[in-house]
């Protein structure tokens, strides 16, 4: 569909044009010199020590997982209000799911104390998701951690250039994981990094992500090894130099293309305040400092969405749902029919994501805030 407006949008020029071309021109496609300074720039916009590019975000979250001894047996409490990527890669290792609520209409990260109650003796780490680019409460969580020993997982896919005192998120635990799939803040199409201040951590996740090899194809390329050694199962998860090329073009663009995005929040905010009162919009004076990845709202009680989105829909509005939670899917049912997560199920049916991305306008704010407000009106 052509959409007037649509959901989100990617912000390439001639930059990552000849970006690409150029690693075309040099022959060389696999991990090599470009993803080292991908990973060498990323390190040094988040102040984490060890950047590893991956193929994709939850790659990360599966070597993460890993690389920190989750396994059969083991539990691993995720929230519910997440991309389902964030629950599968605890499943890939064997590993159950326990789901916690959320905070409520106001704060959509996962809620410290509802970890702290699903906590039992197979509580083996704690992966949280920074909704929509604003920190959960890091402080209150790596508390918990540090009381019952488990290790802590950033989920930081909708968080790059977010901060929580100072401290960029992603940060906080014992890894992060990023996401550069084509609606964040920035992309390689496909793509993801996982980091970690830990030396011990980083010697594992890079064993982990290339097969577990000792050597990796670049190294005999430059004649510094000949042959290699695999000392643990690992899997094929490296990024090529293409995606890491854009990765670089792009990691340019973020503090300016964040701003815009923080702008246009507050607009939005304003706005929407100004024109439909019954429309809750989470995170106003969150703390921290967001990276604005998504506009959620909470539609007023007993709104129809589908109706509201199918109204926005004509007006060539894309909408989106962030996100079903991941326990009502039939597989995460039949898994686990037990979570008693009623924040969490009643914020998820009434929120609606409206467009954000910074090639948008003042204009395009305005436009989709009044027909927001006349659908209401009518739907009402």
């Amino acid at each position: 569909m052509n959409w007037r407006i649509p959901l989100a949008d990617v912000d390439f020029d001639g930059d990552e044009e000849e970006a690409v071309s150029a690693v075309l021109r040099s022959k060389w496609l696999t991990m090599g010199e470009v993803t080292q300074q991908f990973e060498k720039d990323f390190s040094k916009l988040t102040g984490i020590e060890h950047c590893m590019a991956v193929t994709n975000c939850t790659a990360g979250l599966h070597l993460a997982m890993v690389a920190l001894g989750v396994g059969a047996g083991d539990e691993v409490i995720v929230p519910s209000l997440s991309f389902v990527a964030t629950a599968n890669a605890v499943r890939y290792t064997g590993a159950k799911v326990v789901f916690a609520d959320i905070g409520g209409e106001t704060d959509l990260t996962i809620s410290s104390q509802s970890i702290e109650r699903r906590i039992t003796e197979r509580t083996r780490a704690i992966i949280v998701m920074h909704y929509a680019g604003y920190a959960c409460d890091m402080d209150a969580v790596i508390k918990i951690a540090r009381e019952h020993g488990l290790y802590v997982v950033e989920d930081a896919a909708h968080a790059l250039g977010g901060a929580l005192n100072g401290k960029s998120l992603g940060s906080w635990g014992d890894i992060g994981c990023f996401s550069f799939f084509p609606n964040k803040n920035m992309t390689t199409a496909e793509g993801g990094m996982v980091t970690t201040n830990d030396d011990e951590l980083a010697k594992k996740l890079g064993l982990l992500r290339s097969h577990g090899m000792t050597t990796l194809t670049w190294d005999r390329h430059q004649g510094h090894a000949w042959s290699y050694d695999v000392t643990e199962l690992g899997y094929n998860y490296r990024i090529d130099e293409i995606r890491s090329a854009l990765g670089i073009t792009q990691l340019k663009k973020l503090a300016r293309n964040n701003e815009r995005r923080r702008e246009l929040t507050e607009e939005y905010g304003r706005e929407l305040e100004e024109l439909t009162s019954s429309v809750l919009v989470p995170f106003r004076g969150h703390r921290g400092s967001s990276a604005h990845h998504i506009m959620p709202i909470l539609l007023p009680e007993g709104s129809d969405r589908a109706v509201v989105m199918d109204k926005l829909k004509e007006r060539g509005i894309q909408t989106s749902i962030h996100y079903p939670p991941i326990h009502l899917f039939s597989y995460y049912r039949r898994e686990n029919d037990s979570a008693n997560l009623k924040i969490t199920e009643a914020i998820a049916r009434r929120e609606l994501t409206l467009p954000l991305y910074p090639g948008m306008s003042s204009e395009d704010v305005s436009y989709i805030v009044n027909c927001l407000a006349e659908t209401l009106g009518s739907d009402q």
